[in-house]
């Protein structure tokens, strides 16, 4: 048999034995998009564990669990959105190295977790240089309100930055240390910020706690976003905020439709793999393309 047809059957072998069992619903929590042409979506990690394989952790991708569809890539809503970036990298790595060679699970982890390694070193250091690079900023909200009695009128910001995100209209976006900014600066922070609100925010940024889960990571960017645009329009920050939240409610509305759209699951009698089945169709990447920073510092 040629190799080319081989490999189509093996294809087809490990399909087939992916086909059809008991159907989960309510998987699905959110659509983030695509990366290195699959759709990513974070999926209720819980249920996951509770109904098709109790040791699911972190994410997954076809060619590790069956009942996994081949073009998506799953991250665990139970993970914060500090770990979502590493924790897709790893993923597509690891599926990429599954289907391009034929790696084993295991060596196509520990390469994946020295990727991570790669990714979490270089964060750091775009954080440390980008913080070197900051003017003083004053430790208050937008009413001019210091709530730590003693700070003084100018601090610099200092470990406080975790996770370099992106652009996202002109504005740059970084997952911030959530517990040390209340400590240290402003007691009252909360899940994410922006400049217009905090004095401490330097210009045309927005700020996500590292707690906030990764499934509610896109909303808080894009209410920050809102609420930021109704201020530079003039309107105070309780009306910002108000529009802001009624707007996250319609985006949320929107997701719960696209996710009844959805096909449903469909439980494999097979779960997982230990070694991955080769793609014909399986092209290289370089890794550079997992890191997902779209600024440069």
């Amino acid at each position: 048999m040629k190799r080319t047809h081989l490999l189509i059957s093996i294809v087809f072998v490990f399909f087939s034995g992916c086909e059809s069992g008991e159907s989960i619903p309510e998987i699905y929590r959110y659509y983030s998009g695509q990366k290195n042409g699959f759709n990513v979506w974070i999926v209720d990690g819980y249920k996951v564990r509770h109904k098709i394989y109790r040791e699911f952790l972190y994410g997954g991708n076809g060619q590790r669990y069956c009942f996994n569809p081949p073009g998506e890539i799953w991250v665990d809503n139970a993970l914060s959105c500090e770990e979502f970036q590493l924790t897709l990298a790893h993923e597509l790595n690891e599926r990429h190295l599954m289907a391009r060679y034929g790696w084993t699970y295991d060596k196509s982890h520990d390469s994946s977790l020295a990727v991570e390694l790669v990714m979490r070193r270089k964060y750091d250091s775009i954080c440390r240089v980008h913080e070197s690079s900051l003017h003083l900023v004053a430790p208050t909200d937008w009413n001019n309100l210091k709530e730590i009695p003693g700070l003084p009128d100018s601090i610099r910001l200092k470990g406080i930055y975790r996770v370099p995100v992106g652009l996202r209209d002109g504005l740059t976006v970084w997952i911030v240390d959530g517990y040390l900014v209340r400590k240290n600066i402003f007691p009252d922070f909360g899940f994410s910020g922006n400049d217009m609100v905090y004095h401490f925010i330097p210009p045309k940024e927005i700020w996500i706690d590292g707690q906030v889960s990764c499934e509610e990571m896109e909303y808080s960017i894009a209410a920050e976003q809102m609420e930021r645009e109704q201020m530079k329009k003039g309107k105070s920050y309780s009306d910002a905020y108000e529009y802001a939240v009624a707007e996250i409610l319609k985006l949320r509305d929107s997701m719960d439709g696209r996710i009844k759209n959805h096909p449903p699951l469909i439980i494999p009698d097979t779960l997982q793999r230990e070694s991955g089945f080769i793609d014909p169709n399986e092209k290289n990447f370089r890794t550079e393309s997992l890191y997902f920073s779209s600024f440069d510092h």
